[in-house]
């Protein structure tokens, strides 16, 4: 006979399974893409410290990993991995095949910074953008946060060689054994950066009205997706960003998101992954930013920013989402799946630890312990 708890836990629709692009998901608890700056080599090589890490978190219905590098030129913020060298792809498969053992399903999230990196990051070259156009942002360098300079925009023949490096690197994820990849798409980067008509002033194939400017995204979709086969791929969203003065999330820019997401539903798109409003400390989720693109995609829709388990469960009961994903708690708790199933307290995070700290702060977090404390 099941106990009340058993029954409680079975009940809450965020532990639920869900078929997302060929994958068979046990719950509907995403990990969501978190920087953690801990691939502290000269290669930029993930390490088995990684591999602890995400296997420590395997439970979860679908991990995505911190934003990756696709090539040498994408790199923004320091001690993050890449996947652009062979090296890198060792590092990952051994990843991949501790988080697979473990149970798990992983994707590889594809990260480029454009214009918000800095030249100490890139030995000394200036950053490349779209468009010539200073993104007013910090960049996080080995000797801490750098002001963004004013970029290179990048010639047409380079446009091009970016969204091949895009299909170069998700073939690298495939062969390091990811189980698909998620593009990049959010906060103040090259996509989002390409999507800005503030950032973005070309006058060519990639520019000039909002069909042109998604254009650059939608040829990244179809390169990644073909080492996939058209499954597996994930697009990450972030229309309400409205941080600095160059990003806004006034009704005419997210009209420009709708026309774009009904286009991500035409395209070999597994899944929309959207960062929905910031609301303030403790508040609750905005539901009606999620309903808004839950009308226009027609696949699975993941839910971010803001929830805890009340909230997750209520968004994916309501329709609005098919599954929510987690960065801070996952941080702080590798068992979340458990805890939230039971109901658990959550453990908070160390901020100070967030990018820096080796091992301290990355796999040193209790799991409950489930005598009645944790350990």
């Amino acid at each position: 006979m099941r106990s009340t708890t058993s029954v409680a836990a079975v009940r809450q629709p965020l532990l639920h399974g869900l078929d997302v692009g060929g994958l068979r998901l046990p719950n509907r608890v995403v990990m969501a893409s978190a920087t953690r700056a801990r691939a502290v080599n000269s290669g930029l090589v993930p390490t088995e410290l990684h591999a602890a890490y995400y296997a420590q978190r395997a439970s979860a219905g679908l991990i995505v990993t911190e934003g990756t590098w696709v090539s040498e030129r994408a790199i923004g913020f320091a001690h993050v991995p890449g996947i652009f060298t062979e090296e890198q792809v060792a590092g990952w498969r051994q990843v991949t095949e501790l988080v697979h053992t473990a149970g798990g399903r992983i994707l590889l999230q594809l990260w480029h910074t454009g214009g918000a990196a800095h030249p100490d990051l890139l030995g000394g070259e200036v950053p490349v953008a779209p468009s010539a156009v200073n993104p007013g942002e910090m960049s996080f360098t080995p000797t801490g946060f750098q002001p963004t300079v004013t970029p290179r925009a990048l010639t047409a023949a380079e446009v091009a060689g970016t969204v091949a490096e895009y299909g170069r690197a998700a073939e690298n994820g495939r062969r390091a054994g990811f189980d698909g990849v998620e593009i990049h798409a959010i906060g103040p980067y090259l996509i989002p950066q390409f999507l800005n008509p503030r950032l973005n002033t070309r006058q060519d194939a990639h520019g000039g009205d909002a069909a042109r400017r998604r254009r650059f995204l939608l040829e990244v979709v179809d390169a990644v997706a073909e080492p996939f086969g058209g499954r597996a791929v994930g697009v990450r969203l972030s229309p309400y960003w409205n941080i600095g003065e160059l990003f806004d999330d006034s009704e005419a820019t997210l009209r420009d998101y709708d026309a774009l997401v009904a286009e991500l539903d035409d395209r070999p798109v597994a899944y929309l992954h959207l960062r929905g409003r910031d609301t303030a400390e403790g508040g609750a989720p905005d539901l009606a930013a999620f309903a808004r693109f839950r009308r226009l995609f027609h696949r699975p829709l993941i839910a971010n920013n803001g929830f805890g388990a009340e909230s997750g469960n209520g968004v994916v009961e309501a329709g609005l989402a098919d599954a929510v994903s987690f960065a801070r708690h996952f941080i702080a708790n590798p068992d979340l799946v458990s805890r939230l199933a039971l109901r658990r307290e959550l453990s908070p995070g160390d901020p100070d630890t967030y990018y820096s700290g080796g091992a301290r702060g990355y796999v040193d977090y209790p799991l409950t312990d489930w005598t009645g404390g944790s350990r």
